[in-house]
């Protein structure tokens, strides 16, 4: 009857073994999510650095509005007005502030929202477009 001496009985569980096993849990936790962090960051940083290079080489030009103009005249007034009003497209007086150049760039060269169509150019007539739509603003 004395259940001291007896190795069966066991006493209360105590809190200092589990404390290590939330400890390293915790350890694993944070070491996957720094992993997870890091794998997200090197893709993040792989996409910036692999910019298209026709993107890169209208970006490298200076831009003439006056011929950005001329180039809007004849391709873009259609849809989207003579003063950028916009008609079946949108009004083009702001939208350098709601696009990066490199967005515009992709939206004309792409026609990424339909009905645009894709538009090719040449880098310097591209950046003398954006000149123009920069203007705008």
């Amino acid at each position: 009857m004395f259940h001291a001496l007896d190795p069966s009985v066991t006493s209360q569980p105590t809190n200092a073994a589990s404390k290590p096993q939330n400890r390293s849990g915790l350890i694993r936790a944070l070491v996957i999510f720094a992993a997870a962090a890091s794998i997200l960051f090197v893709l993040w940083i792989l996409q910036v650095s692999q910019t298209d290079p026709y993107i890169k080489a209208t970006l490298s030009l200076n831009g003439s509005s006056e011929k950005g103009e001329q180039l809007f005249r004849m391709n873009c007034v259609g849809c989207h007005g003579i003063n950028a009003q916009g008609l079946v497209g949108p009004n083009l007086n702001d939208i350098t502030y709601r696009l990066s150049d490199k967005q515009i760039i992709k939206q004309v060269v792409n026609g990424l929202t339909p009905p645009m169509p894709s538009f090719e150019m040449e880098p310097q007539a591209m950046a003398d477009l954006l000149a123009h739509l920069n203007s705008l603003s």
